[in-house]
Protein backbone atom coordinates (compact mmCIF):
# COMPACT_ATOMS: atom_id res chain seq x y z
CA UNK A 1 0.00 0.00 0.00
CA UNK A 2 3.24 2.56 0.21
CA UNK A 3 3.54 2.23 -3.50
CA UNK A 4 -0.13 3.62 -3.53
CA UNK A 5 -0.13 6.39 -1.59
CA UNK A 6 2.83 8.05 -2.60
CA UNK A 7 1.66 7.45 -6.18
CA UNK A 8 -1.57 9.39 -5.23
CA UNK A 9 0.25 11.75 -2.78
CA UNK A 10 2.85 12.35 -5.54
CA UNK A 11 0.28 13.15 -8.26
CA UNK A 12 -2.03 15.26 -5.71
CA UNK A 13 1.11 17.35 -4.17
CA UNK A 14 2.69 18.21 -7.70
CA UNK A 15 -0.88 18.95 -9.04
CA UNK A 16 -1.85 21.21 -5.99
CA UNK A 17 1.67 23.15 -6.49
CA UNK A 18 1.28 23.63 -10.27
CA UNK A 19 -2.69 24.69 -10.43
CA UNK A 20 -1.90 27.44 -7.11
CA UNK A 21 1.02 28.73 -9.50
CA UNK A 22 -0.45 28.94 -12.64
CA UNK A 23 -3.91 30.19 -10.69
CA UNK A 24 -1.52 33.02 -9.11
CA UNK A 25 0.32 33.89 -12.06
CA UNK A 26 -3.13 34.24 -13.89
CA UNK A 27 -4.15 36.72 -11.22
CA UNK A 28 -1.41 38.90 -10.96
CA UNK A 29 -1.39 39.63 -14.24
CA UNK A 30 -5.14 40.65 -14.19
CA UNK A 31 -4.62 42.14 -11.45
CA UNK A 32 -1.47 44.02 -13.18
CA UNK A 33 -3.39 45.05 -16.10
CA UNK A 34 -6.17 46.57 -13.54
CA UNK A 35 -3.48 48.63 -11.95
CA UNK A 36 -0.76 49.82 -14.45
CA UNK A 37 -1.80 53.25 -14.87
CA UNK A 38 -1.43 53.96 -11.43
CA UNK A 39 2.59 53.10 -12.26
CA UNK A 40 2.74 54.35 -15.24
CA UNK A 41 0.98 57.59 -13.13
CA UNK A 42 3.33 57.90 -10.53
CA UNK A 43 6.45 56.55 -13.03
CA UNK A 44 7.23 53.38 -10.80
CA UNK A 45 10.43 50.93 -11.58
CA UNK A 46 10.37 47.87 -12.17
CA UNK A 47 11.94 46.85 -8.56
CA UNK A 48 8.97 48.68 -6.86
CA UNK A 49 6.52 46.92 -8.79
CA UNK A 50 8.20 43.39 -8.67
CA UNK A 51 8.55 44.48 -4.87
CA UNK A 52 4.70 45.02 -4.60
CA UNK A 53 3.69 41.67 -6.50
CA UNK A 54 5.69 39.66 -4.17
CA UNK A 55 4.05 40.50 -1.60
CA UNK A 56 0.25 40.68 -3.51
CA UNK A 57 1.18 36.53 -4.58
CA UNK A 58 0.94 35.70 -0.68
CA UNK A 59 -2.34 37.61 -0.56
CA UNK A 60 -3.51 35.67 -3.71
CA UNK A 61 -2.52 32.04 -2.65
CA UNK A 62 -3.70 32.44 0.72
CA UNK A 63 -7.16 33.34 -0.67
CA UNK A 64 -7.13 30.68 -3.52
CA UNK A 65 -5.66 27.63 -1.71
CA UNK A 66 -8.96 25.92 -0.56
CA UNK A 67 -10.30 26.27 -4.36
CA UNK A 68 -7.33 25.15 -5.60
CA UNK A 69 -7.07 21.82 -2.91
CA UNK A 70 -10.78 20.81 -4.26
CA UNK A 71 -9.85 21.84 -7.62
CA UNK A 72 -7.13 19.71 -7.76
CA UNK A 73 -8.93 16.53 -5.68
CA UNK A 74 -11.44 16.24 -7.80
CA UNK A 75 -9.27 16.78 -11.00
CA UNK A 76 -6.49 13.75 -9.24
CA UNK A 77 -9.21 11.35 -8.87
CA UNK A 78 -11.40 11.51 -11.33
CA UNK A 79 -8.64 11.02 -13.98
CA UNK A 80 -7.98 7.90 -11.40
CA UNK A 81 -11.59 6.91 -11.24
CA UNK A 82 -11.51 7.35 -15.50
CA UNK A 83 -9.08 4.86 -16.01
CA UNK A 84 -10.90 2.76 -13.49
CA UNK A 85 -7.64 2.77 -10.87
CA UNK A 86 -10.14 3.06 -8.00
CA UNK A 87 -11.87 0.38 -8.73
CA UNK A 88 -8.85 -2.27 -9.05
CA UNK A 89 -7.73 -1.10 -5.44
CA UNK A 90 -11.53 -1.12 -3.82
CA UNK A 91 -11.44 -4.20 -5.32
CA UNK A 92 -8.04 -5.58 -4.02
CA UNK A 93 -9.90 -5.74 -0.97
CA UNK A 94 -8.47 -1.67 0.20
CA UNK A 95 -10.98 -0.10 2.61
CA UNK A 96 -12.52 3.28 0.94
CA UNK A 97 -11.30 5.24 3.85
CA UNK A 98 -7.81 3.69 3.38
CA UNK A 99 -7.59 4.67 0.51
CA UNK A 100 -7.88 8.81 1.51
CA UNK A 101 -5.20 8.49 3.55
CA UNK A 102 -2.42 10.05 1.00
CA UNK A 103 -5.11 12.70 0.19
CA UNK A 104 -5.70 13.46 3.79
CA UNK A 105 -1.79 13.30 4.45
CA UNK A 106 -1.32 15.82 1.80
CA UNK A 107 -3.91 17.75 2.99
CA UNK A 108 -2.72 18.34 6.29
CA UNK A 109 0.68 19.55 5.23
CA UNK A 110 -1.43 22.24 3.04
CA UNK A 111 -3.57 23.06 5.95
CA UNK A 112 -0.17 23.60 8.28
CA UNK A 113 1.36 25.43 5.35
CA UNK A 114 -1.41 27.41 4.97
CA UNK A 115 -1.85 28.02 9.25
CA UNK A 116 1.72 29.49 9.16
CA UNK A 117 0.95 31.77 5.72
CA UNK A 118 -1.80 33.20 7.50
CA UNK A 119 -0.62 33.25 11.07
CA UNK A 120 2.84 35.08 10.61
CA UNK A 121 4.32 34.91 6.86
CA UNK A 122 1.15 37.03 4.90
CA UNK A 123 0.73 39.83 7.86
CA UNK A 124 4.43 41.21 7.52
CA UNK A 125 4.60 40.60 3.86
CA UNK A 126 1.08 42.69 3.83
CA UNK A 127 2.50 45.91 5.67
CA UNK A 128 4.75 46.72 2.58
CA UNK A 129 2.10 45.59 -0.13
CA UNK A 130 -0.45 47.70 1.94
CA UNK A 131 1.81 50.81 2.44
CA UNK A 132 2.38 50.52 -1.55
CA UNK A 133 -1.27 50.44 -2.03
CA UNK A 134 -1.88 53.61 0.09
CA UNK A 135 0.57 55.59 -1.15
CA UNK A 136 -0.04 54.96 -5.13
CA UNK A 137 -3.45 53.59 -5.52
CA UNK A 138 -5.60 54.94 -2.98
CA UNK A 139 -5.61 55.74 0.79
CA UNK A 140 -7.54 53.23 3.40
CA UNK A 141 -7.26 55.69 6.56
CA UNK A 142 -10.55 58.08 7.11
CA UNK A 143 -9.68 61.74 8.63
CA UNK A 144 -12.44 62.33 10.58
CA UNK A 145 -14.00 59.94 12.95
CA UNK A 146 -17.52 60.18 14.38
CA UNK A 147 -18.91 58.91 17.86
CA UNK A 148 -15.69 57.58 19.42
CA UNK A 149 -15.95 55.40 22.54
CA UNK A 150 -13.12 53.93 24.45
CA UNK A 151 -12.89 52.55 27.62
CA UNK A 152 -9.96 54.14 29.99
CA UNK A 153 -9.22 51.16 32.19
CA UNK A 154 -9.78 50.99 34.95
CA UNK A 155 -13.15 52.90 35.56
CA UNK A 156 -13.15 55.96 32.71
CA UNK A 157 -15.14 55.59 29.72
CA UNK A 158 -14.51 58.26 27.02
CA UNK A 159 -16.63 59.76 23.78
CA UNK A 160 -15.60 62.84 20.81
CA UNK A 161 -18.59 63.25 18.55
CA UNK A 162 -15.78 63.94 16.00
CA UNK A 163 -12.24 63.05 15.77
CA UNK A 164 -10.39 65.12 13.23
CA UNK A 165 -6.66 62.73 12.63
CA UNK A 166 -5.12 65.57 11.03
CA UNK A 167 -4.98 67.94 13.80
CA UNK A 168 -4.96 65.83 16.52
CA UNK A 169 -8.39 67.45 17.87
CA UNK A 170 -11.94 66.44 18.78
CA UNK A 171 -15.11 68.56 19.45
CA UNK A 172 -18.07 67.78 22.35
CA UNK A 173 -16.12 64.97 24.73
CA UNK A 174 -17.05 63.58 28.06
CA UNK A 175 -15.18 61.71 30.53
CA UNK A 176 -16.80 59.78 32.55
CA UNK A 177 -15.73 57.94 35.68
CA UNK A 178 -18.18 55.13 37.24
CA UNK A 179 -17.20 53.29 40.68
CA UNK A 180 -19.91 50.51 41.13
CA UNK A 181 -22.10 50.93 38.64
CA UNK A 182 -22.47 54.86 39.84
CA UNK A 183 -21.37 57.93 37.97
CA UNK A 184 -19.37 59.66 40.49
CA UNK A 185 -17.39 62.09 38.12
CA UNK A 186 -18.34 63.60 34.51
CA UNK A 187 -16.00 66.00 32.69
CA UNK A 188 -17.17 67.36 29.11
CA UNK A 189 -15.55 70.04 27.05
CA UNK A 190 -15.98 71.32 23.87
CA UNK A 191 -13.02 70.55 22.08
CA UNK A 192 -9.83 68.49 23.50
CA UNK A 193 -6.43 68.63 21.81
CA UNK A 194 -2.95 66.62 21.57
CA UNK A 195 -0.38 68.29 22.86
CA UNK A 196 2.47 66.67 21.06
CA UNK A 197 5.79 68.08 23.55
CA UNK A 198 4.18 67.35 26.66
CA UNK A 199 2.38 64.01 25.64
CA UNK A 200 -0.74 65.34 27.10
CA UNK A 201 -4.37 66.31 26.50
CA UNK A 202 -5.66 69.79 26.35
CA UNK A 203 -9.41 70.23 27.35
CA UNK A 204 -11.39 73.58 26.19
CA UNK A 205 -14.43 75.11 27.65
CA UNK A 206 -14.58 72.49 30.32
CA UNK A 207 -16.92 71.35 33.05
CA UNK A 208 -16.34 68.95 35.69
CA UNK A 209 -19.18 67.69 37.84
CA UNK A 210 -18.54 65.60 41.00
CA UNK A 211 -21.34 63.56 42.12
CA UNK A 212 -21.61 61.81 46.44
CA UNK A 213 -25.38 60.87 47.04
CA UNK A 214 -27.46 63.90 46.14
CA UNK A 215 -24.31 66.41 46.22
CA UNK A 216 -22.82 67.59 43.50
CA UNK A 217 -19.98 69.67 43.01
CA UNK A 218 -19.52 71.35 39.64
CA UNK A 219 -15.99 73.42 38.21
CA UNK A 220 -15.23 74.93 35.28
CA UNK A 221 -12.74 76.45 32.99
CA UNK A 222 -11.12 77.78 29.68
CA UNK A 223 -7.88 75.24 29.91
CA UNK A 224 -7.02 71.84 31.39
CA UNK A 225 -4.42 70.05 30.61
CA UNK A 226 -4.20 65.90 31.77
CA UNK A 227 -3.07 62.47 31.34
CA UNK A 228 -5.38 60.06 29.86
CA UNK A 229 -4.22 56.43 28.56
CA UNK A 230 -5.17 57.61 24.80
CA UNK A 231 -3.01 58.07 22.10
CA UNK A 232 -4.57 60.31 18.81
CA UNK A 233 -3.26 56.80 16.99
CA UNK A 234 -5.83 54.97 18.63
CA UNK A 235 -8.87 57.21 16.93
CA UNK A 236 -6.69 56.79 13.55
CA UNK A 237 -8.98 54.51 11.65
CA UNK A 238 -7.07 51.82 9.66
CA UNK A 239 -9.54 49.40 7.82
CA UNK A 240 -6.37 46.77 6.78
CA UNK A 241 -4.65 46.73 10.20
CA UNK A 242 -6.37 43.05 11.17
CA UNK A 243 -4.49 42.25 7.96
CA UNK A 244 -0.85 43.41 9.18
CA UNK A 245 -0.37 41.66 12.88
CA UNK A 246 0.89 38.05 13.23
CA UNK A 247 -1.44 35.67 15.03
CA UNK A 248 0.56 36.12 19.00
CA UNK A 249 0.26 40.49 17.76
CA UNK A 250 -3.86 39.95 16.95
CA UNK A 251 -4.34 38.55 20.35
CA UNK A 252 -2.47 41.36 22.07
CA UNK A 253 -4.48 43.45 20.00
CA UNK A 254 -7.97 41.94 20.53
CA UNK A 255 -7.48 41.74 24.52
CA UNK A 256 -6.35 45.70 24.27
CA UNK A 257 -9.41 46.48 21.93
CA UNK A 258 -11.82 44.68 24.62
CA UNK A 259 -9.90 46.58 28.08
CA UNK A 260 -11.32 49.25 25.68
CA UNK A 261 -14.68 48.82 24.72
CA UNK A 262 -13.39 49.37 21.66
CA UNK A 263 -16.46 48.48 18.84
CA UNK A 264 -14.42 47.38 16.60
CA UNK A 265 -13.04 44.51 18.10
CA UNK A 266 -15.53 42.40 15.95
CA UNK A 267 -13.57 42.92 12.75
CA UNK A 268 -10.56 41.52 14.77
CA UNK A 269 -11.74 38.67 16.40
CA UNK A 270 -13.42 38.18 12.77
CA UNK A 271 -9.92 38.10 11.35
CA UNK A 272 -8.84 35.38 14.23
CA UNK A 273 -11.31 32.81 13.32
CA UNK A 274 -10.88 33.28 9.66
CA UNK A 275 -6.58 32.84 10.43
CA UNK A 276 -8.30 29.41 11.73
CA UNK A 277 -10.77 28.22 9.81
CA UNK A 278 -9.33 28.99 6.45
CA UNK A 279 -6.64 26.55 6.56
CA UNK A 280 -8.76 23.72 7.82
CA UNK A 281 -11.13 24.12 4.66
CA UNK A 282 -8.32 22.63 3.09
CA UNK A 283 -8.87 18.96 4.89
CA UNK A 284 -13.08 19.31 4.51
CA UNK A 285 -12.94 20.12 0.80
CA UNK A 286 -10.11 17.08 0.37
CA UNK A 287 -12.28 14.64 1.73
CA UNK A 288 -15.10 16.41 -0.41
CA UNK A 289 -13.62 16.29 -3.48
CA UNK A 290 -12.55 12.62 -3.13
CA UNK A 291 -16.09 11.04 -2.50
CA UNK A 292 -17.76 13.36 -5.31
CA UNK A 293 -15.34 12.01 -8.03
CA UNK A 294 -14.75 8.86 -6.68
CA UNK A 295 -17.12 7.33 -8.91
CA UNK A 296 -16.85 6.41 -12.78
CA UNK A 297 -18.79 8.40 -15.21
CA UNK A 298 -20.31 7.98 -18.11
CA UNK A 299 -19.78 11.60 -19.19
CA UNK A 300 -16.21 11.62 -18.47
CA UNK A 301 -13.95 13.77 -16.96
CA UNK A 302 -14.91 17.30 -18.18
CA UNK A 303 -18.40 17.17 -16.25
CA UNK A 304 -16.99 16.09 -12.99
CA UNK A 305 -14.35 18.79 -12.98
CA UNK A 306 -17.31 21.51 -13.78
CA UNK A 307 -19.25 20.26 -11.05
CA UNK A 308 -16.14 20.71 -8.79
CA UNK A 309 -15.41 24.36 -10.21
CA UNK A 310 -19.09 24.78 -9.77
CA UNK A 311 -18.98 23.94 -5.82
CA UNK A 312 -15.76 25.57 -5.47
CA UNK A 313 -17.19 29.08 -6.14
CA UNK A 314 -19.80 28.15 -3.88
CA UNK A 315 -17.77 27.56 -1.31
CA UNK A 316 -15.96 30.55 -1.78
CA UNK A 317 -19.49 32.51 -2.16
CA UNK A 318 -20.26 31.16 1.45
CA UNK A 319 -16.76 31.99 2.61
CA UNK A 320 -17.01 35.91 1.37
CA UNK A 321 -20.87 36.15 2.30
CA UNK A 322 -20.21 34.83 6.03
CA UNK A 323 -17.06 36.98 6.53
CA UNK A 324 -18.96 40.17 5.87
CA UNK A 325 -21.93 39.27 7.80
CA UNK A 326 -19.32 38.70 10.73
CA UNK A 327 -17.44 41.92 9.76
CA UNK A 328 -20.73 43.93 9.74
CA UNK A 329 -20.93 42.97 13.36
CA UNK A 330 -23.25 40.29 13.02
CA UNK A 331 -23.92 38.07 16.41
CA UNK A 332 -22.30 34.84 17.14
CA UNK A 333 -19.12 35.58 14.86
CA UNK A 334 -17.58 32.22 15.65
CA UNK A 335 -20.42 30.30 14.30
CA UNK A 336 -20.97 32.87 11.15
CA UNK A 337 -17.17 32.34 10.17
CA UNK A 338 -17.38 28.49 10.66
CA UNK A 339 -20.44 28.07 8.89
CA UNK A 340 -19.64 27.15 5.05
CA UNK A 341 -17.01 24.61 6.66
CA UNK A 342 -19.62 23.48 8.90
CA UNK A 343 -21.99 23.06 6.03
CA UNK A 344 -19.74 21.81 3.22
CA UNK A 345 -18.34 18.81 6.27
CA UNK A 346 -22.41 18.02 6.33
CA UNK A 347 -22.22 17.98 2.70
CA UNK A 348 -19.10 16.06 2.33
CA UNK A 349 -20.76 13.07 4.98
CA UNK A 350 -24.04 13.03 2.30
CA UNK A 351 -21.63 12.31 -0.48
CA UNK A 352 -19.84 9.66 1.56
CA UNK A 353 -22.69 7.76 2.06
CA UNK A 354 -24.21 7.40 -1.28
CA UNK A 355 -20.22 6.56 -2.77
CA UNK A 356 -20.10 3.12 -4.09
CA UNK A 357 -17.05 1.67 -1.21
Amino acid sequence: MKILDRYILKKFLLSFVFALLMLTVIIALIDFTEKHGYFIRHKLGYREIIDYYYSYMFLVINFITPITVFITTVFVTSRLAQRTEIIAVLGGGINFLRLLAPYLVGATAITLCSFMLTGWVLPRVNVNRIAFETKYIGSFFRSRSQHIHVRIPPNCYFYAEHFINYSNSGINVTIETIKDNTLVEKLSAKRILWLEDEEKWQLQDWTKRRIEGLQEDVEQGSALNMALNIHPNDFSINPKLHEMLTLPELYSHIELLQQKGAESVHIFLTEKYVRYMSPFAAIILTFMGVVLSARKSRSGLGLQIAVGFILAFVYIGCFLFAKGVAEAKGTNLLLTVWMPNIVFSLLSLVLYRLVPK
